[in-house]
């Protein structure tokens, strides 16, 4: 582990209690406004595809886009916003009559009305693969009624807009493919400021103290949610097998996991956190020197972004992943992380821990080129110009002769 890195636990409290009015005159500060809208507000969705979109436009003013959020609970006040927007952009909403009625009125506005979307969660083609791959209990009739129903309602709403913004081109053929007529512009996902302002720090600390350790060598895997078991499985044993060989390496657990039976023997080197909020989340990242994301290779996946790689590396980690289409694009192997493939994970562990202990300079400098990337490509400050080009790049007269409720 990496000393006297990561700091105290940080105060936390979610940024985006705003009330409707402060968000409407927001909206209009500037000369050109954008409109995000989502169910409601959470660290998830929401934060990553609204909430950080939102931010990354007001850090760059010269652009004279003001954008503000809006939820289902604004819909039951009053719809004004959708007025005085000139791009609508709904972020992964199921179809109901308020989500029918809101895009009627922009429509009638001439306002172009944008789906944004960062999982393959709108075409029930998938979704036997996606509810297997997340653990969902495929034998549960009523389960399978509510799940059809969430996936066929997103894609839905998806389908009466007139275009799409998406993580990564991999998950835009896919909703070509489903809404031929769209050809959807990409955003990825990126760190926002009070994330940004939590890893910098722990980054320079590690700069400071020449990354000095303590000896023991931690491994670390952020789960979540048991949707990750099999996930996870893909590197487990790999895993396993070298930390019985070596007592140094502790596996660090935040979130929920069912670790396999090849970890019965090694309890005493497994640290086990509850689920973080996602600002003292990049503490427990931080200190530790080595991240995995395996994820399985499936259609569903291979949708997936690296927010994973890009997280760890804002605090100077070094992560090895699975080579799915956003980590291959992301990560360079051997220069600013590792790839795995399924039959590669002890390998690859083994290869940062004979880096930790013969090329310490090297691990360092691989951990200086992730930081690097996470500032210049990850940064809330460095989005401006792409999310401009993918809300306003679409923003042309809305398509004819599909129907909402009005």
């Amino acid at each position: 582990m990496l000393l006297d890195v990561a700091g105290p636990p940080r105060p936390y409290a979610e940024p985006w209690h705003i009330d409707h009015d402060e968000r409407l005159r927001a909206l209009t500060a500037r000369t050109r406004h954008v409109a995000y809208f989502h169910a409601a507000p959470h660290p998830h969705t929401f934060r990553y595809r609204v909430y950080n979109m939102v931010e990354a436009l007001d850090a760059q003013p010269e652009r004279e886009i003001s954008a503000a959020w809006f939820t289902r609970a604004d819909l039951d006040r009053s719809l004004a916003f959708i007025d005085r927007a000139d791009v609508l952009v709904i972020c992964r909403a199921r179809y109901d009559d308020m989500v029918g009625r809101m895009i009627a009125r922009a429509r009638a506005r001439g306002v172009p009305v944008l789906f944004d979307v960062d999982d393959l969660i709108f075409d029930c083609d998938y979704a036997h693969l996606i509810g297997d791959i997340i653990g969902r209990d495929l034998s549960d009739s009523a389960l399978w009624d509510w799940w059809f129903a969430e996936i066929a309602r997103n894609g839905t709403t998806l389908r009466l807009c007139d275009g799409a913004i998406t993580t990564n081109a991999y998950l835009a053929e896919r909703i070509t493919a489903f809404a031929p007529w769209i050809a959807p512009r990409i955003v990825p996902n990126f760190l926002n400021t009070l994330q940004q302002a939590a890893s910098r720090p722990i980054w320079r600390r590690k700069c400071a103290s020449g990354f000095a350790r303590d000896g023991r060598i931690h491994v670390g895997y952020f789960s979540g949610t048991r949707s990750h078991n099999k996930d996870f499985a893909l590197a487990a044993d790999g895993l396993a097998r070298l930390m019985a060989a070596d007592r140094r390496i502790v596996l660090r657990v935040v979130g929920l996991l069912d670790l396999p039976a090849a970890f019965d023997g090694l309890a005493d080197r497994i640290e086990r956190f509850e689920l973080q909020d996602w600002v003292n989340l990049q503490r427990l990242q931080g200190e530790i020197e080595l991240c995995l994301a395996p994820v399985q290779d499936t259609v569903f996946t291979q949708c997936k972004s690296e927010l994973k790689y890009f997280e760890a590396a804002a605090c100077g980690t070094v992560t090895v992943a699975s080579p799915t289409f956003a980590f291959a694009a992301a990560i360079r192997d051997g220069e600013n992380g590792f790839l795995a493939r399924a039959h590669t994970w002890d390998a690859q562990i083994g290869r940062v821990i004979a880096l930790l202990d013969d090329d310490p300079l090297g691990y360092e400098a691989i951990a200086a080129r992730a930081a690097a990337a996470a500032e210049t490509r990850y940064g809330v400050d460095r989005q401006g110009a792409t999310i401009e080009a993918a809300v306003f790049g679409h923003a042309t007269t809305p398509r004819a002769g599909l129907r909402a409720a009005g």
